[in-house]
């Protein structure tokens, strides 16, 4: 339609172009091409607009119409065994460092959590009650707080400031211990009671004292202090407000499995963000049969 209104211009603009009038054929031949020239210039532009316009509808039409739940899961198992499969570079450098980052954590929880579990379970002082009824409410202590006060210690205006190790997997690994220390000392303790309560009269006829008998128990009872320290393993492992806030989640240093997938989220990848939760439930899933493993007697059966 557009081609037909420039021709139908064209020979308007000739019928009265200054040749027909009698004028040079020159100038009417220049005249007839700004005309043609000034109407494909509109063209363009309205082929511009409509191309546009076109695009927009599509996008619109897409964003409308997005992926149902069981699609959206498919794809997501298909894309975990695909990056799994093709040896992603990026993929095993965030799955290593959740990795080094949560177990690190673990490792400084367990030195700390054992130890003032294992006290709380024999010590006798005033305030033992309220020391107890803290560290139960500390259960629940929310990531995000922890993520926040370490952030004010580490800042360049907080206290430890000078030693310039925010948004880095050394400032992760100390919110993470935080946060695994309460939960490991609780179950340490009930775990050193329980055990009192059964052999805790024989240890002291040997002439063991209060804390001797306390670790004591939890070497002995070393298999209820593996689960105890997989209960902590899996709170770090899965953590991501305390680790987005002190970690930055700059791409190649800080970013784990749970704030890569926080922030697929945020962009609308869908997919993608439940491909990396499969992958991080088949590593914990890894770890579980690890665990496991180790609970059994050579000959297959379950210790007791």
């Amino acid at each position: 339609r557009i081609a037909a209104a420039i021709a139908a211009q064209a020979s308007a603009t000739g019928s009265s172009s200054p040749e027909a009038r009698g004028e040079g054929p020159s100038s009417a031949m220049e005249g007839v091409q700004r005309q043609v020239e000034s109407m494909g210039l509109c063209a363009v532009k309205i082929g511009t607009a409509v191309h546009i316009a076109k695009g927009f509808r599509g996008d619109q039409n897409r964003a409308r119409s997005p992926l149902s739940p069981m699609d959206a899961l498919a794809q997501s198992l298909s894309l975990a065994l695909q990056l799994i499969s093709e040896g992603d570079s990026r993929l095993f450098g965030i799955v290593l460092l959740s990795l080094r980052v949560s177990l690190s954590a673990c490792v400084i929880g367990a030195v700390a959590g054992l130890a003032l579990g294992a006290w709380l379970a024999v010590a006798r002082f005033p305030g033992h009650r309220v020391a107890v009824w803290a560290l139960n409410t500390l259960l629940a202590l929310p990531s995000v707080v922890v993520g926040l006060v370490v952030y004010l210690l580490l800042s360049r205006s907080g206290p430890l400031g000078s030693w310039g190790i925010l948004f880095t997997p050394t400032a992760m690994v100390i919110a993470q211990s935080i946060l695994v220390v309460p939960l490991i000392a609780a179950l340490a303790r009930r775990l050193v009671l329980d055990s009192l309560a059964e052999g805790g009269d024989q240890l002291q006829s040997m002439g063991a004292g209060p804390l001797a008998s306390a670790g004591l128990l939890l070497v002995h009872q070393r298999l209820g202090v593996l689960t105890v320290l997989l209960t902590a393993f899996g709170r770090a492992v899965a953590e991501v407000g305390a680790v987005m806030i002190v970690g930055g989640n700059i791409d190649g240093l800080t970013r784990v499995m749970t704030t890569a997938i926080a922030l697929e989220t945020s962009k609308g990848d869908l997919p993608l963000a439940l491909a990396l939760g499969a992958v991080l439930l088949g590593v914990v899933g890894l770890v579980n049969l690890v665990i496991a493993a180790a609970q059994r007697d050579g000959d297959g059966t379950p210790r007791e």
